[in-house]
């Protein structure tokens, strides 16, 4: 009996017609014709045999057509809400009494994507320093929130019903910010991630990351063949790459202890955890980044040791001021204090680090 192709061999066959059907020179004619190949294929006795060439045939269809365009989609019910419940957190930011005049519109970057309130001086220290990506939404932001999900809703229990919930809850969350953040492509990839990830747990599967991200790549592109084009998804889709394929390897460089007590710390393995996975995310984006920007962040392990943890912190207390902005006395001063805090030694540390 043959073998069955992995996810993995087959979505590489799929992107890789995808990225073909983008180059020039696409017309009706290539589209009618891998059509027509495409059916020849699916009719033959060894079909299965040959799954990689009809997926590369698949995608590079799905490209060309794509490319012909079509009508924008007017915003449907869930989009509308998503855009009033943006406007609504923006609001609800400004209103917020903080010391610093940089941590309101920092604040929105983090949380809904809009940018525009940042000074030319900030957006030029994220830059320098080698923490632009922190500005851009992404599976960072959309992961913190996913944890904090995540936690809540572990109070609740445990019990099969619960999970099943909480999975739920969790998933209708991530979609509904994805929405509210604009529906980039990396956070759109960050949500798929998630969303296979709770329907293979729901299923009793065996999580299985690098097929996960594979599926979540094949879906995103067969609904949009086009997004391939967009930089911020090549880099998503090369950081992730990164971060399976070669940090388990530079993390056992620096193995856990085998019986680990549950309160002791490791500072220095947190460190090399932390330095293993920048570098992993850098060494896959790195050539990207050259061919598009012609740059290279020189102190980006720094910057990311540094600034990584500390946005973690500062978009959970920022969720937790504006959770408690709901109640009728506003949200405690401590809050605030702490909030605006960590966004000003965020600012201080990218600072000094782009002096260097």
């Amino acid at each position: 009996m043959d073998q069955p192709f992995h996810i993995e061999v087959l979505t590489c066959s799929f992107t890789a017609g995808v990225a073909l059907g983008t180059l020039p020179g696409a017309s009706y004619t290539l589209a009618l014709v891998s059509s027509a190949l495409l059916c020849i294929l699916l009719l033959l006795p060894f079909a299965g045999k040959i799954l990689p060439l009809t997926f590369l045939l698949t995608g590079f269809m799905c490209s060309l057509t794509a490319s012909f365009g079509s009508p924008a989609a007017e915003p449907g019910l869930l989009g509308r809400l998503a855009e009033e419940c943006v406007g609504k957190v923006r609001a609800v930011i400004d209103a917020i009494p903080f010391p610093s005049s940089g941590t309101a519109p920092l604040l929105k970057a983090f949380l809904t994507g809009d940018r525009s309130s940042l000074s030319r001086e900030t957006t030029a220290v994220f830059r320098a320093s080698g923490a632009s990506h922190l500005l851009a939404l992404s599976g960072l932001h959309i992961g913190v929130i996913y944890l904090i999900f995540k936690r809540v809703g572990g109070v609740l229990g445990n019990s099969p019903a619960i999970r099943a919930l909480r999975s739920l809850l969790t998933v209708a969350a991530a979609g509904f910010f994805t929405l509210m953040a604009g529906a980039s492509p990396s956070i759109v990839r960050a949500f798929l991630f998630i969303a296979i990830s709770e329907i293979s747990v729901l299923g009793g599967r065996q999580r299985n990351s690098l097929k996960i991200l594979c599926l979540a790549l094949f879906l995103q592109l067969a609904a949009s063949p086009l997004t391939i084009r967009s930089v911020g998804f090549q880099l998503s889709y090369a950081a992730m790459l990164g971060i399976f394929l070669l940090f388990p390897v530079m993390d056992s460089w620096y193995p856990a202890p085998e019986k680990p007590a549950p309160a002791v710390f490791h500072p220095v393995r947190r460190i090399w955890q932390g330095a293993a996975l920048s570098i992993s995310c850098q060494a896959f984006t790195a050539p990207l980044c050259w061919h598009y920007f012609h740059s290279f962040p020189r102190y980006f392990l720094l910057s990311n040791l540094l600034a990584l943890p500390l946005t973690t912190g500062i978009i959970t207390l920022a969720i937790a001021t504006l959770a408690s902005s709901l109640l009728p006395s506003g949200p405690p001063s401590i809050l605030v204090f702490l909030t605006d805090r960590a966004v000003s030694l965020l600012l201080e540390i990218l600072g000094i680090i782009a002096s260097l």
